[in-house]
């Protein structure tokens, strides 16, 4: 089940890593988006980078969690103030995706290039690391459990199949759902589910931690 554009119960993140080299004025930027959980994962992940290009001067970095993207941090890594980090963030908020890092690694070639110039070419390697990694959903769903007799079962798994991202079902001396519905939607899946079988099935919209 698919939902798109601006929707509450959903955001993007990436499918796997992804790479891109920019060269400008001698100077060569490698930018490296990698998905990631959480913050443990991103600085594990900005650790990997770092020591993949320990011979590097700089491995500047952003990261972004969540649905709109309200938890993050970004780094310059020595490099002037604003100058990095900030217009990593500034892509990852561009192409609107979460859950990941991009560590932007420059090997200084001699030629300075401004606050400008830096700004403007580690924003350039993070879009075309971005640009070409595949997204991937995350649907934010809340588990709703439905209880159905076999008389309704029918009915029921035609409504569970539509309306949830995913679920799972037991089969028992009744039948037992666990539906993950979109977190918006799971009140209205409830009555959808009680007017079908004219109340005879039962729904427990669960409380996440």
């Amino acid at each position: 089940m698919e939902y798109e554009g601006n929707n509450p119960n959903l955001y993007y993140t990436i499918k796997a890593q992804s790479r891109a080299e920019l060269k400008i004025k001698r100077s060569k930027f490698v930018a490296t988006a990698i998905p990631v959980n959480n913050k443990e994962e991103a600085m594990a992940a900005l650790g990997t980078v770092r020591t993949e290009f320990h011979d590097a001067r700089h491995n500047c970095f952003a990261y972004r969690f969540g649905n709109q993207g309200l938890e993050f941090r970004s780094s310059d890594d020595r490099e002037p103030s604003g100058s990095a980090g900030k217009p990593i963030l500034f892509s990852l908020s561009k192409f609107d995706l979460s859950d990941l890092i991009v560590v932007v690694t420059r090997y200084f070639g001699g030629i300075k290039l401004g606050v400008g110039g830096l700004a403007r070419a580690y924003s350039g390697a993070a879009d075309l690391a971005l640009a070409q990694a595949i997204k991937r959903p995350v649907h934010l769903t809340v588990p709703v459990k439905v209880f159905c007799t076999y008389e309704d079962v029918n009915v029921v798994k035609k409504l569970v199949t539509e309306h949830s991202i995913s679920f799972e079902e037991n089969y028992f001396d009744s039948v037992e759902y666990t539906a993950h519905i979109p977190k918006t939607e799971a009140d209205k899946f409830a009555k959808i589910i009680s007017i079908a079988t004219n109340a005879r099935a039962g729904t427990v919209i669960q409380k996440q931690s």
